[in-house]
């Protein structure tokens, strides 16, 4: 017995170009961390995939991933893992990755016609937005339809103390969670 199927869709970076001219196109491109999946990533992946004929999601490999600053122990999970878990999504046609702090590299050589990111990445801020519009292409930031996320996740898990530990989020994500955070001294419905 091989492989699972879905293991076919994970693709070397190295060889983007190649295999970026098989997918279905117009490809919209992604790209995130995907470390713990829930609710907001399959939904997102869904809306990303419904702006083109094929979906491509590179992930941020596990040094990349931990420059990003989300706290201790992140990524939980490990690239490979990651990978088999975002390939077997229905959404995704294929899945690759970057270990450099940006995908800048990958969508130059896959050179997508749609560029998406989540709801708190403004346009005029998303990695390879100038080239993709450059070239006839659209760049999108969906909105959040359902407000999830890993690190939230995390502190539910370990009683809030993934928080206490991790380093400063970045400005766009500190106000993103600041405001979904309740006042101190209030309690919190369960």
């Amino acid at each position: 017995m091989g492989p699972p199927a879905f293991e076919r869709k994970i693709l070397a970076p190295g060889e983007a170009a190649r295999w970026a001219a098989r997918l279905p196109r117009p490809l919209v491109f992604t790209n995130g961390v995907f470390d713990i999946l829930h609710r907001g990533h399959v939904t997102y992946l869904a809306r990303a995939r419904a702006l083109g004929a094929g979906l491509l999601v590179a992930l941020n490999g596990d040094a990349s991933a931990r420059r990003l600053g989300k706290g201790p122990g992140r990524p939980v999970n490990a690239l490979a893992d990651r990978l088999a878990l975002v390939a077997a999504l229905e959404p995704v046609d294929a899945v690759t990755w970057f270990d450099e702090d940006t995908p800048a590299a990958l969508i130059a050589a896959c050179r997508p016609e749609v560029l998406v990111k989540g709801g708190d990445w403004p346009v005029e801020r998303i990695v390879g937005a100038r080239e993709v519009l450059a070239r006839g292409g659209a760049v999108h930031s969906i909105p959040f339809e359902h407000q999830r996320s890993t690190t939230a996740l995390l502190e539910r898990i370990t009683g809030g103390t993934a928080r206490r530990t991790a380093r400063p989020a970045s400005g766009l994500r500190r106000k993103a969670r600041a405001a979904r955070k309740p006042a101190r001294g209030k309690a919190r419905s369960r």
